[in-house]
């Protein structure tokens, strides 16, 4: 059987249905948060969050990806909703965005994507994993100041990732500490080769469990002293009926489509947006067990389409998020079919059961991302990219540093910087070839073996090789190999000439084979790369 044919909707529902379940339960608190965050309607985060799912997951060539609101574009959404001085003008720029980035689709821009190193991906898996673990203590110990959802070092509350696990100590709820423990007890217990093997215990995910035993302890607890308080639980708007369900839902202000001020704010959400919905499609790849590689291109026009649908009924912009596409994997998802079911039972249930939601402590979530973060940021992640050397460790750790304390794009930023910098390093000290590798002396024959790309970064280097040749030597400069030697290094060669002619330095050069390389109009190849006569 072809993996294509094995790996199909609707054959892996055994998988996908659970999977779905649990992407589910992560997925409320994290929409109803980042809604919190950009100061927009909680009932968005959940529109947003349905859109994802269903419409982008639909049209997502991703098999594993999920999409939703993301913490990344919270800060952009509250100034930009205060600066356009209204939620629904605020929709229409959403709406814009998502035609630009359905635009940046049809482009081929999604390219993007593949020029990021992978040191710099997994970086970026680890530095969330971290980022989630430690967000997650407080809300362990029953202290839920910050929102769920954050991924910034400086917070909504005044405090920072690493403060905020300080002050935690003068609020500890005792109720939602001995959830967080049992729930990491069943989680652990879950995930042991024993457990797996029993048919029962595949089918009934660890983390459904917890979830449900959560809810179990909440309720018997209501009425009495270990009463967990509302910041201590899920909180999601309750509709009476059908029509205030539907009056939940926000229309655009279509009479601003003449106001300049959208499309600058439509434009910085496409760009932000696919910036990071690329980086988290290369990501979740990374994770994909069966290493499909989806289409960069199709996920930005899917991403489009989402969030004009999103602007249009009063959701938050869309991307494809790692926090729920890395749940999505290790809770045994195999198809798009999970991502899209995880959309249709967050309708169902925001609809049909919110108060039931209502009743999920943070505390059982906590957990669940506990394990989430820890499977991102394994120890011997850390042990592998050590063994890869300097030019993949060190870019690797900076991007897990500025992702902890900053935020995620800082973070990847500060990380391409440094992978960059080993770039022009390596590109620096290797533009040529010594063949003599027993140092230079008078006398001896010097070969210099040019590389197939020969640019202007590399001219420092070469200016410096050429001024160690001592007088009286022979050098043979071979540029057989090249392709493309930049002006720069040419005038730098036709410089060291006429100081050969001063040294009584033998000067020879062996021209490219290939006729197509690339010069300067200006200069003749046969008059730069002659030999001396």
């Amino acid at each position: 059987m072809h993996l294509e044919e094995e790996l199909s909707m609707f054959k892996n529902i055994k998988s996908d249905l659970p999977a779905s379940i649990i992407v589910f339960l992560v997925a409320v608190p994290l929409c109803l948060g980042i809604a919190l965050a950009s100061g927009a309607p909680l009932f968005s985060g959940i529109i947003a969050g349905i859109v994802g799912g269903i419409v982008v997951g639909a049209l997502s060539g991703s098999s594993l990806g999920v999409s939703g609101p993301a913490a990344g574009l919270a800060v952009i959404v509250l100034t930009a909703i205060q600066d356009l001085g209204a939620f629904e003008i605020f929709l229409m720029a959403v709406v814009i965005g998502g035609i630009f980035q359905f635009i940046l689709g049809v482009l081929q821009a999604g390219i993007i994507g593949y020029y990021f190193p992978s040191s710099v991906i997994k970086g970026m898996l680890a530095g969330i994993g971290i980022i989630i673990f430690l967000k997650q203590i407080p809300h362990a110990f029953g202290y839920d100041k910050d929102y769920e959802g954050s991924l910034s070092f400086e917070q909504p509350d005044g405090h920072n990732t690493i403060s905020e696990l300080f002050y935690m100590f003068e609020a500890i709820t005792p109720t939602a500490l001995l959830i967080t423990c049992i729930s990491l007890f069943i989680l652990i217990l879950w995930e042991q080769k024993f457990m797996k093997d029993i048919k029962l215990f595949k089918l009934i995910q660890g983390p459904l469990v917890v979830v449900i035993l959560g809810i179990i302890i909440n309720y018997f607890c209501q009425g009495t002293s270990w009463e967990l308080s509302p910041d201590h639980i899920v909180a999601i708007p309750v509709a009476e009926n059908l029509s205030g369900f539907l009056n939940q839902f926000t229309f655009p202000d279509f009479s601003q489509l003449t106001n300049p001020k959208i499309y600058t704010v439509g434009l910085t959400i496409a760009v932000v947006a696919s910036l990071e919905t690329l980086l988290c499609l290369e990501a979740t790849d990374k994770l994909d067990p069966y290493k499909r590689v989806a289409p960069a291109n199709q996920e930005l026009r899917a991403q489009g389409i989402g969030n004009i649908l999103s602007g249009l009924i009063g959701g938050l912009p869309i991307t494809q998020v790692i926090v729920r596409s890395s749940t999505n994997i290790q809770s045994g998802g195999k198809t798009k079919l999970s991502a899209i079911l995880h959309g249709f039972i967050l309708l169902g249930c925001a609809f049909a059961i919110p108060s039931l939601l209502n009743m999920i402590p943070l505390a059982s979530l906590a957990a669940i991302l506990f394990l989430v973060g820890y499977k991102l940021a394994k120890p011997v992640l850390f042990k592998q990219m050590f063994a890869l050397g300097k030019a993949s460790f060190i870019p690797f750790m900076v991007t897990i540093l500025g992702i902890v304390f900053t935020d995620l794009l800082m973070g990847i930023g500060m990380g391409m910087a440094v992978a960059i910098f080993f770039v022009l390093y390596n590109n620096y000290r290797k533009p040529f070839h010594f063949e003599d590798e027993g140092g230079i002396k008078e006398g001896d024959p010097i070969r210099i073996e040019l590389a197939e790309e020969v640019t202007f970064l590399n001219k420092a280097n070469i200016q410096r090789a050429l001024n160690l040749i001592p007088e009286h030597a022979t050098v043979i400069l071979d540029a057989s190999r090249s392709t493309n030697i930049d002006v720069d290094v040419l005038e730098i060669i036709e410089e060291f000439k006429v100081q050969a002619e001063l040294k009584h330095i033998d000067f020879q050069v062996i021209e490219p084979k290939r006729k197509s390389i690339k010069i300067s109009p200006s200069k003749s190849l046969e008059n730069v790369l002659s030999s001396k006569n």
